[in-house]
């Protein structure tokens, strides 16, 4: 469901950001320049496991500090954002919990929920964790993929823990009034059965056919529009992807199967010459492509 927007959370006064990438440093980039036009100033820090991208996010003005220790952001974040890879954030949760400022919240920004949710709540985090997974991003890495509009008119997913509504809201509130993005309220079971069809499969369906074209098409064979747009998922990060769909398997094989399904629909039709059948298909995937817009 959209989220409320009548809850006006306390603005964070200080923004901890682990993880200066594409997300982590676009979620910097943008509060800074909001401050910069005349808004509520936030205090900025951030880590990163990597000295000189910390270097750089401070030195093109991200960061009021980058501090050499995660530790160092999380005492002083009043909303600590993970903005790692989805294992790697529930390892820094792990690790930060203890070192967490009194009353902070904190959210990260993985497309797999359910693990994190989890662990969140058997931490205790129950009143100051919800998820969150913004539908934007680049097939860029690091900090010199960032921008600073990533996140205006984007739609964010905020995943609660159990009786978390406290928390889901101030998170909702930085998404829709500081980074000007369209947060929704999703279960995080709901979420990753939801990802796994609109975001796992088309990831999975793309680097099929990039494997299938790196194997099979002739040496030197000029490729057309089509073969670029399906692929175009493909030149995502391997080993993110690897982490992702393996947090996510349960999921991503029960839609696996169903496009198995299709696919044997497909070739039967083609077996047996079905014009009708192969037209049916070709136009119900036609009418709700032209559907979604551009």
């Amino acid at each position: 469901m959209r989220a409320p927007c009548t809850f006006q959370a306390v603005r964070p006064q200080t923004l901890g950001l682990i993880g200066l990438g594409a997300i982590g440093g676009s979620i910097a980039r943008q509060v800074k320049q909001q401050g910069n036009r005349g808004g509520d100033e936030i205090t900025v820090i951030g880590w990163s496991p990597e000295p000189a991208e910390r270097a750089l996010a401070a030195q093109q003005g991200a960061l009021d500090d980058a501090p050499p220790r995660a530790t160092d952001v999380a005492r002083n974040a009043d909303l600590l954002i993970l903005a790692a890879p989805p294992a790697a954030n529930i390892n820094q949760l792990d690790a930060l919990v203890p070192h967490l400022k009194p009353g902070a919240v904190v959210t990260d920004v993985g497309s797999v929920k359910r693990a994190i949710v989890a662990r969140a709540e058997q931490l205790g985090l129950h009143e100051r964790f919800a998820g969150s997974h913004p539908l934007a991003g680049t097939h860029r890495h690091g900090f010199e993929a960032s921008r600073p509009d990533l996140f205006r008119r984007a739609v964010v997913y905020v995943t609660p823990c159990r009786h978390g509504e406290t928390a889901a809201r101030e998170i909702v509130d930085f998404w829709e009034h500081v980074l000007e993005a369209e947060p929704v309220v999703l279960d995080a079971d709901r979420h990753d059965a939801q990802l796994a069809a609109t975001s796992h499969v088309p990831q999975i369906v793309a680097s099929l056919l990039g494997d299938f074209l790196a194997r099979h098409a002739p040496p030197g064979a000029s490729l057309g529009t089509g073969a670029i747009d399906t692929t175009r998922l493909a030149a995502s990060e391997p080993r993110l992807w690897t982490e992702i769909l393996l947090m996510n398997r349960d999921e991503l094989l029960v839609a696996l199967r169903t496009l198995e399904e299709s696919l044997g629909s497909v070739e039967r039709a083609l077996e047996t010459g079905d014009a009708p059948a192969l037209t049916a298909w070709l136009t119900r995937a036609a009418e709700w492509r032209r559907g979604v817009g551009p």
